[in-house]
């Protein structure tokens, strides 16, 4: 599972799954491209950390979202690397809200970043996959999407919006050797997590089988399987790292 001179770009990468795919990816030797959009500080951490191991890394700002940022992103960065093998798109927000009294904004933000993102990234790393006849992406997906979740309409939909996307992707470039794949956590121990209530955290528990949250290099673990030659046989599809949540 080596991914000596890869270059993989990570969206989202500053903090928390994120940077647990970037530090893992560049230990099996990816050069690492550690995307943010508003905490350069956080991102430049995860460069000083993946660095400080002797790995190489770089800090882009763009936000996904925004069609014209990514595609000028996406070139600055095959001109600074020579090429792009891997794409993690990781990225994503909550709005959370009963979708009664959901306005509009939430919806169009929550959609905007956690879909439409995933598919700006795609587009703009297609065609250098296609010519260089070998490429990866995974894209980080919720168990949320697949069972969905009151008051997350909007998240529950950008996720599962990922599963159609993921796997039309995944038919339209397995011939040039591009695979397409998802990973869809389920609670992982994030700083998003240690902010719930422990009454909270422990319900959440006690509806997992495996009775525990699990870790962002859990979910690390599965996106560095999925980008490997190991799984060079695999495509549209959705590895689940949820302790038994939801079993689809």
């Amino acid at each position: 599972m080596q991914l000596e001179g890869k270059i993989a770009v990570v969206t989202g990468g500053s903090r928390g799954i994120g940077k647990a795919i970037c530090l893992r990816l560049a230990r099996m030797g990816a050069k690492v491209v550690v995307n943010y959009v508003s905490r350069p500080d956080a991102a430049e951490e995860t460069v000083a950390a993946i660095k400080g191991a002797g790995g190489d890394a770089a800090a882009y700002q763009f936000n996904v979202s925004d069609t014209d940022q990514v595609q000028s992103a996406f070139k600055q960065i095959q001109k600074d690397f020579g090429r792009i093998d891997i794409l993690v798109n990781n990225a994503g927000i909550t709005r959370d809200g009963l979708v009664a009294m959901m306005k509009e904004q939430a919806w169009d933000e929550v959609l905007d970043t956690n879909l439409k993102g995933a598919f700006n990234c795609i587009k703009a790393v297609s065609r250098p996959m296609m010519k260089q006849r070998w490429g990866r992406i995974v894209s980080i997906s919720s168990v949320i999407g697949f069972a969905g979740n009151a008051g997350q309409a909007n998240y529950a939909a950008a996720k599962a919006g990922l599963t159609g996307l993921t796997r039309s992707v995944a038919r339209e470039l397995a011939s040039r050797n591009v695979t397409v794949n998802g990973v869809a956590p389920g609670y992982i121990d994030t700083d998003m997590t240690k902010e719930l209530p422990e009454e909270i955290t422990e319900k959440i528990k006690a509806e997992i089988p495996m009775h525990s949250l699990g870790t962002v290099e859990d979910v690390a673990a599965a996106v560095t399987y999925l980008v490997s030659e190991e799984a060079r046989y695999v495509t549209g599809q959705f590895i689940h790292v949820n302790g038994g949540m939801f079993m689809g």
